[in-house]
C-alpha cells in the first residue's frame, strides 16, 4: 500500500536526519521515527477514506434515484484508492456486486461479489444465495461461514443462512444456524423462527423489514403483493 510506503520513507528520512543533525541516541531516533511513521499514516488514512466514504455516499444516493449505471462507474473509478488502502477494493467489489445483485443481473454480480470483502455481509450473503440457486451447496456453506464469521453479532445474517438451509431441504442444519444466531445475538425473530422450525412450519422474515427483500427469497408476486399494500396503506392515511 502506498500510505505504509510513504509513512515508511518519512519515518526512515527522520530517523536519518535526527541521527545526523539532533542525537546519535538509537532509542530516542526509534521513538521519534514511530511517532512520525503513525502520525504520517494515520493522516494518509484518514485523507484515503474520507475520499472513499464520499465516493460510496455519492454511489447510494444514485441507487436511491434509480441511477444504477453511474453509481457502478464512480465506484469502478474508486478502485485507484486500492493502491493506497487496504481492503478498499475488497469494499468497492463488495458494493458493486450488490448493486448488480439488486437489478437482479446476477451473472454481472457474482464476479464482483466473490472479490468483495468477507465483512460485507450483505454482499456477502448474497453470493451465498447465487450459489444456492446454481446448487453449489458446498461453496453456499462455505460462504456463509464466512459472512457468520466476520459479522457475528449480526442477526440477518444468521437468519438467511437458516433460510437457504432449509430451503435445500437441511432443516436440522438450518435450527442449528438459528442456535448459534440466538446465542451470539439473543434477537427475538431468530427465536420465533427457531421455534417455527421445530414446529415443522416455514421460517417468517417479514421481521426483518425491507432488507428481507433486497435477498430475492421471496416470490416476485409476494414482493409486489407487500408494495401494493403499503402503497395503498399510505393513500389511505392521504385521504384522511
Amino acid at each position: 500500500m502506498l500510505n505504509l510506503l510513504i509513512s515508511f520513507a518519512c519515518s526512515a528520512l527522520s530517523s536519518a536526519l535526527m541521527m545526523r543533525f539532533v542525537t546519535p541516541n538509537i532509542w530516542i531516533t526509534m521513538a521519534v521515527s514511530a511517532v512520525v511513521f503513525a502520525g504520517i499514516f494515520m493522516l494518509l488514512t484518514r485523507i484515503v477514506m474520507k475520499k472513499v466514504g464520499a465516493l460510496m455516499e455519492l454511489a447510494q444516493r444514485d441507487m436511491m434515484a434509480n441511477r444504477g449505471d453511474k453509481a457502478v462507474k464512480e465506484l469502478l473509478d474508486g478502485l485507484k484508492y486500492g493502491a493506497w488502502q487496504i481492503y478498499v477494493k475488497q469494499q468497492i467489489h463488495s458494493q458493486i456486486g450488490t448493486i448488480y445483485y439488486l437489478k437482479r443481473d446476477f451473472k454481472e454480480a457474482v464476479p464482483y461479489l466473490e472479490k468483495g470483502f468477507v465483512r460485507n455481509w450483505v454482499g456477502m450473503s448474497m453470493l451465498a444465495v447465487t450459489y444456492m440457486k446454481k446448487n453449489k451447496t458446498g461453496k453456499m456453506v462455505e460462504t456463509f461461514g464466512k459472512a457468520v464469521s466476520g459479522n457475528r453479532k449480526e442477526p440477518m445474517v444468521y437468519a438467511v443462512y437458516a433460510f437457504c438451509m432449509d430451503r435445500i431441504g437441511e432443516r436440522g442444519k438450518a435450527i442449528e444456524v438459528l442456535n448459534k444466531g440466538i446465542k451470539k445475538t439473543s434477537d427475538e425473530r431468530l427465536q420465533e423462527n427457531k421455534n417455527l422450525l421445530e414446529s415443522g412450519k416455514k421460517m417468517k422474515m417479514k421481521g426483518f423489514g425491507d432488507m428481507w427483500y433486497q435477498f430475492h427469497l421471496e416470490k416476485q408476486g409476494a414482493i409486489i403483493k407487500k408494495q401494493t399494500k403499503a402503497m395503498t396503506g399510505r393513500r389511505k392515511q392521504v385521504l384522511r
